[in-house]
């Protein structure tokens, strides 16, 4: 079968969606096509020397830096991808990526990370965060992102196959498309962390400095709280968290993933407040024997086991988060990094690897011989893979 997989954009960085691509492609090679592709963002990665098709938003004033701009564009740009030569197309989606145009002879899967974000669950968040409450400008952000809900929803129908990144998300799924999705958790390389060193006495968070990821609260509540905090990660809301920050607080910014995989092995606990819609790094932080202080909602509670790989806190403020940390605290010495470890191996690369091979050949074989691809992924066995 020839094959082909599509990204809403290859710019930012070798994270998350990012990837799940390069496993997939690990899996079954095959060329991509994306609105954007920031090359020098992928050296060194499995992503540095891949077959890449780009809109002409790559060529536009800023496309590349600023692509983000052009999000009223996407969805014309997506469906202009000639895709006829191609009997599977694999889509992986948090934005528009989902909506390519097929023919009735094609086999469509798509991964959905998220259904559109700022379109549909944090829609009053994102403009509140924007600043697009009133006025002419706010107008048209809202008017835009009504037709891209409604865009959205129609592109549901070009999907044989929806797959999903955690249940969460695949409730998302049906709410917003009215559509069954099979859950296949993403990769995670926990083979590079080592969960057999000493834990010392710092607590560690990473991530984008973006509203949604919280990393404010957690600044916050630790300089409250005094405690020592390792933070890696770099992005908009820098300034403002580092202007939070006490003695107690060190921001490293961007750091390289062996320096990621240090402080992970080393770290009393890592701290997550973020509602995720998966949440890689929570389980990158259990493969090198890290308790998790995580936030009660979303993908944590499906790779974070209470009181045995770490705690929650109930709400994203600095009363519940320093509620958890002393209950943590409290329950410190009775958790196990091997315990921790065995938990985040369900996650393993392999595992994702294998079952999604599964899910292709379930879906082609289904699609050839006239039988729904749909009904033949949501009934695949993949636990024992």
């Amino acid at each position: 079968m020839k094959s082909v997989y599509i990204q809403d954009w290859l710019a930012g960085g070798f994270a998350g969606s990012e990837k799940v691509l390069a496993e997939m492609l690990a899996t079954r090679k095959a060329p991509i096509y994306t609105m954007v592709h920031k090359s020098e963002d992928f050296h060194g990665t499995p992503l540095e020397d891949v077959q890449v098709y780009t809109s002409p938003i790559q060529h536009w004033p800023k496309g590349v830096s600023n692509y983000r701009t052009y999000l009223p564009f996407m969805p014309y740009q997506i469906e202009q991808f000639d895709l006829t030569e191609y009997d599977t197309i694999v889509s992986s989606s948090h934005a528009v990526a989902k909506g390519v145009l097929v023919g009735a002879g094609q086999l469509h899967i798509s991964y959905v990370h998220s259904p559109i974000r700022y379109a549909w669950d944090l829609y009053q968040q994102y403009l509140r965060e924007a600043n697009l409450t009133s006025g002419v400008k706010a107008t048209l952000a809202k008017i835009v992102l009504h037709y891209i809900r409604i865009w959205d929803s129609s592109t549901a129908n070009r999907v044989d196959v929806f797959l999903a990144n955690s249940e969460y998300v695949a409730k998302r799924i049906w709410r917003t498309y009215r559509r069954p999705a099979r859950v296949l958790y993403p990769p995670v390389d926990v083979a590079r962390f080592d969960h057999t060193r000493p834990r010392e006495e710092f607590y560690f968070t990473m991530s984008r400095f973006v509203p949604y990821k919280k990393m404010d609260l957690i600044v916050e509540t630790f300089t409250r709280l005094g405690k020592p905090l390792v933070v890696i990660g770099s992005g908009p809301d820098f300034e403002k968290v580092k202007a939070l920050a006490g003695p107690n607080i060190q921001l490293l910014g961007r750091q390289p993933d062996e320096v990621v995989a240090d402080y992970m092995a080393r770290c009393k606990a890592f701290v997550f407040a973020a509602d995720e819609d998966f949440g890689i790094v929570p389980v990158e932080a259990q493969a090198a024997g890290a308790p998790v202080i995580a936030y009660g909602k979303g993908g944590s509670l499906e790779t974070v086991i209470p009181d045995q790989t770490g705690v929650f806190f109930g709400q994203q403020n600095v009363e519940s988060l320093s509620r958890a940390v002393g209950i943590f605290e409290q329950k410190a010495t009775t958790f196990s990094a091997e315990t921790i470890r065995r938990n985040a191996e369900r996650f393993r690369t392999e595992n994702f690897r294998r079952q999604f091979a599964a899910i292709l050949e379930a879906a082609e074989t289904a699609k050839a011989s006239g039988e729904d691809p749909e009904r033949a992924v949501l009934s695949l066995k993949l636990e024992n893979l």
